[in-house]
């Protein structure tokens, strides 16, 4: 059975259902006598409501009720809020304005919802939604980051007429400044990262659910973050105790950390199922999505690199602007911007720097989490500035890395804004990617490409990243049946990225328990006793060293049992490969049998408790940063402006390997979004009027399968000491290096026309029109 275990190329259990249509999703959720909700958004970025008609929305066929904010504020529903101790720049506290459920007075972002019409269909629920008459007054907004500190900018908040909520710093500012004024250079840049949203396979959706009878309530729902979801909803929102609240997630058709929280559909799904005594569902239309959800990126970064007369980095500057929308709902809205920043020095020796991030208002959907949650970003930053800092000192970008490179000798490393790295292979890193990418011979593919009329360009980036933090434990337990068979239940949550098979492999290694015979249990608060669920490339790390310890519980316990039935002391029974064993001999039994006699009191030791269920819950010791290097190589048509991304390859250090052919996966998937980040994808608004004008993919651009090229992945894992896998985390380390290399690729090849930037995304009309201003100069 060693097949299965860790390291091994295991094809995923859970494919074959949910490749059959088998799969469990939200919209496959049905109750008898569920009625259907939809909400009224709002068309305006900003606006005040002068007033709200409803009463030819109640007389509509089939209507059960229409609430609106009032109805809300007359239960006395709370609201969760953001926690992070975060001050403004002046010194006062956050201002952090909570989200109501339904607005009352004043819209803040299209698509902020002001009311709900609930009916016995759900077509009837969409044409009385179409009666519900809002009587606007526009007023001006704000939805560019880079205006929303402008003088006279129009203000989202009365009381926060500066629309600045809070900042950070990270660093030493003294020490920074007085480094960059013994500089021989100083390299500074702007670089624009462009909001963007998640578009996963399935929409969102929740089914609130309440019973009388048990006076509690149930919610079916898409998140990543089951418990923290109860416990959001029971504590702040109900006010019950979280025994009166269940939170079941099934198959989730991606989530990318958008999914993650808690949203006011949640809340307001389950209200109305405790005011109406029947089950409400609402599910989110694509043409609603880019409306109704949060949203990822968007910031303006300003960054200076200081070098000495030999080009050694000296000291590192960052002042940014961090759009997180209309409301802060939650500690979410922060995490990505200021949590995440720390590793803008990337893997390089530079011995001051100083963070400054400021969090700014706009009349936009709120900014949460979105796959690497503000690791490319950082990523982007320093690997975009050292490629620009390489063309105007005239030298190599690969030896300008090289040079100030943490070697591995120099690890572990405590950077000067914070990350801790402990371990790693960079400069080899390097030199394997530029083997695998066959960099020697990118001058040959480039001529070729001229003798076609195309630019071809080449970016080579390193990336590194802050995953599985430790502010918060995972959980895994570990139940046999009598029969011998066992459930694995964990409290981090599948979305897409193969947990049953991952988790079935560490069990395989720790118990050599045949996967047939393990019951894969996730998502459901009564089954799952505790958990924090998935982001931040936490799940192996986290929840995969909870279940080792589980493991080792049960081979513990299972000592004592197998010694009894092989007449030995427990001191001397080994176990491995799913066999306890008497040392010396070759009396044994496997762990199935022990198991079942587990459940056989006459098969007991004197003072054994019978059964065999182990849990663990495991708060990692340190931070893990995943690592690697990323090369691409594209070609430019001159005269359209169109990108072709032509090669990829990948070096990564995810510490241990747990599944190569799943790994594999998650990069390609995390690389497929960063190009689309870079080359199509991108929520816009008009500047004046504040409309959304991507809503749905009529005019938001997803990239296409044509648009990803075949990528060469190669692992070279350095295993980490603070937890007792060794790994490090791997389900965003795609995006964090896709984002720059592509970038940093579309700039080589238009460098020799004189462009020196591109707006993101850079799609053909933007490169064109770089192209048309470089030959205008």
């Amino acid at each position: 059975m060693s097949k299965y275990g860790i390291g091994q190329p295991v094809l995923r259990f859970e494919d074959p259902r949910l490749l059959r249509g088998q799969g469990r999703y939200i919209s496959d959720v049905n109750l008898p006598g569920q009625a259907y909700a939809i909400f009224v958004r709002s068309p305006h970025a900003h606006a005040n409501i002068r007033s709200i008609d409803v009463e030819a929305a109640q007389k509509a066929p089939g209507v059960l009720a229409v609430y609106t904010g009032h109805d809300v504020k007359a239960d006395g529903l709370g609201m969760p809020k953001a926690n992070m101790p975060r001050k403004r720049p002046d010194g006062k506290p956050m201002y952090a304005p909570q989200r109501p459920p339904l607005i009352v007075d004043r819209v803040r972002y299209v698509g902020d919802p002001v009311a709900m019409v609930i009916a016995e269909t759900l077509a009837e629920a969409k044409d009385a939604a179409e009666l519900v008459h809002v009587d606007y007054e526009a007023i001006p907004s704000v939805t560019l980051t880079e205006d929303t500190v402008k003088p006279g900018a129009p203000a989202v908040w009365d009381d926060c007429p500066d629309n600045i909520s809070n900042f950070i710093e990270r660093g030493n500012k003294a020490a920074t400044e007085e480094a960059f004024q013994g500089a021989a250079r100083v390299i500074k840049r702007r670089y624009v990262i462009t909001r963007v949203h998640a578009q996963y396979m399935e929409p969102r959706g929740t089914l609130g659910v309440y019973d009388p009878g048990e006076d509690r309530m149930t919610l079916y729902a898409d998140v990543q973050y089951p418990h923290r979801v109860r416990n959001m909803l029971a504590q702040n929102v109900f006010k019950v105790p979280e025994s009166k609240m269940r939170v079941i997630a099934g198959d989730v058709g991606g989530g990318f950390g958008t999914k993650g929280w808690q949203y006011v559909e949640h809340r307001l799904t389950l209200w109305a199922a405790r005011k109406l005594l029947r089950p409400v569902k609402w599910t989110c239309e694509r043409s609603e999505a880019v409306m109704a959800d949060e949203h990822g990126r968007d910031n303006v970064g300003e960054i200076e690199l200081a070098l000495d007369k030999d080009n050694k980095f000296l000291a590192l500057r960052l002042n940014m602007l961090a759009n997180i929308g209309a409301y802060v709902g939650s500690d979410r809205n922060l995490l990505s911007p200021f949590g995440m920043i720390g590793t803008v020095v990337g893997v390089y020796a530079i011995p001051k720097a100083y963070i400054n991030v400021i969090g700014v208002l706009s009349n936009t959907n709120p900014t949460a989490p979105y796959r690497g949650a503000g690791r490319p970003e950082a990523i982007y930053l320093i690997e975009r500035l050292i490629d620009d800092a390489a063309r105007e000192l005239g030298v190599d970008r690969v030896e300008l890395r090289r040079k100030n490179m943490l070697s591995e000798a120099a690890l572990p490393y405590q950077s000067p804004v914070g990350p801790y790295y402990d371990c790693g292979k960079f400069e080899q890193n390097l030199d394997m990617a530029l083997k695998l990418a066959d960099v020697a011979g990118y001058e040959a593919r480039k001529a070729e490409s001229t003798k076609r009329g195309r630019l071809r360009g080449l970016g080579i980036i390193n990336a590194i990243e802050q995953a599985a933090g430790t502010a918060q434990p995972e959980y895994a337990e570990i139940r046999f049946n009598p029969g011998g068979t066992a459930a694995l239940l964990m409290g981090t949550k599948n979305q897409g990225q193969g947990h049953e098979t991952m988790f079935k492999q560490i069990l395989n290694e720790r118990l050599g328990i045949d996967p047939g015979d393990v019951q894969f249990i996730d998502g459901d608060t009564d089954r799952v006793a505790f958990g924090m669920g998935t982001n931040g490339s936490r799940s192996t790390v986290l929840g995969g060293s909870a279940l080792f310890m589980a493991a080792g519980k049960v081979i513990e316990k299972g000592k004592r049992l197998a010694g009894h039935m092989l007449e030995a002391g427990e001191q001397d029974i080994e176990f491995a490969d799913g066999i306890f064993k008497v040392a010396g001999t070759d009396k044994t039994v496997t762990l199935k049998q022990v198991a079942m006699a587990a459940f056989a009191p006459a098969k007991w030791p004197k003072g054994f408790e019978g059964g065999l269920y182990e849990n663990a819950t495991y708060l990692g010791e340190k931070d893990t940063y995943p690592n690697g290097c990323h090369i691409c190589e594209l070609e430019i048509d001159p005269d359209t402006g169109d990108v072709t991304v032509d090669r990829y390859a990948v070096v990564d250090d995810v510490g241990t390997v747990m599944n190569p052919t799943g790994l594999k996966g998650q990069i390609h998937g995390g690389v497929a979004q960063g190009i689309g980040q870079i080359l199509c994808e991108q929520v816009i608004w008009d500047r004046k009027s504040g409309q959304l004008m991507t809503a749905s993919f009529l005019d938001y651009a997803m990239p296409h399968a044509k648009m990803i090229p075949n990528m060469e992945v190669k692992s070279n894992p350095v295993p980490t000491k603070f937890n007792p896998l060794g790994a490090k985390g791997a389900g965003e380390a795609g995006t964090v290096g896709a984002m720059p290399v592509v970038m940093n690729a579309v700039i080589d090849a238009l460098a020799p026309l004189g462009v020196t930037d591109v707006l993101m995304p850079a799609t053909a009309q933007n490169v064109w029109r770089a192209i048309e201003q470089a030959k205008a100069r």
